[in-house]
C-alpha cells in the first residue's frame, strides 16, 4: 500500500498534486486510511502526536521515483457552529467559556467557530451571542503545546 509519511514545502511539490479534503477529525489523526482518486489505497503516517493543517503537503514513499505521488491536503466542508459577532469582549468571554470545556475553538477577528454541537451552542446563546449552525471548513487553533510543524511537544503532561 502507498504510505504518505513525509510533509514537503510547497515550492518542492510537482504539479501533479492531488487534492485530498479531510475534516477536522481526520486531520487530527497521525494514522489515517485513505482513497485517492484513482481509487487507490493509501494510508498516511506520521510521527504521533503530528496533524495535517489545511495547504500541508505530503510526498508518499514509493519504491520507484516515478511511482512518487504527492498530495496537498484541503479542510472539507463539516457542521459547524459559527458566532460573528463585532463586540470583542463577548468573542473573548465565548471562548473563555469554550476553552474551560477543552473545545477546538476556531478564532477569527469577526467570529468564532467550533463543531457543532447544540449543548454548546445553548451555553454561547446563554451569553447572550447569536449561533450559526453552517457548513464551512474547520481550522482551529493549534494549541499552546504544538510545535510550528505542528507536533505534539514531547514531555508535556497534564
Amino acid at each position: 500500500m502507498l504510505k504518505f509519511n513525509q510533509k514537503i514545502s510547497e515550492e518542492l511539490a510537482p504539479y501533479s498534486t492531488i487534492n485530498l479534503m479531510l475534516n477536522f477529525d481526520q486531520r487530527n489523526k497521525s494514522r489515517l486510511k485513505i482513497t485517492l482518486d484513482n481509487g487507490q489505497e493509501a494510508g498516511i503516517v506520521l510521527e504521533n502526536g503530528d496533524s495535517l493543517q489545511h495547504n500541508d503537503v505530503l510526498l508518499s514513499n514509493p519504491k520507484r521515483a516515478e511511482e512518487a505521488f504527492v498530495i496537498r491536503i484541503k479542510a472539507a466542508l463539516e457542521t459547524v457552529s459559527t458566532v460573528y459577532c463585532d463586540d470583542k469582549l463577548q468573542l473573548a468571554r465565548a471562548c473563555y467559556h469554550l476553552g474551560n470545556r477543552h473545545v477546538s475553538v476556531q478564532i477569527n477577528a469577526d467570529f468564532i467557530r467550533y463543531q457543532h454541537d447544540h449543548v454548546l451552542d445553548e451555553m454561547v446563546k446563554g451569553l447572550g451571542l447569536n449561533v450559526d449552525v453552517e457548513e464551512a471548513p474547520f481550522e482551529p487553533e493549534a494549541g499552546a503545546y504544538h510545535t510550528a510543524s505542528h507536533g505534539h511537544r514531547k514531555g508535556h503532561s497534564h
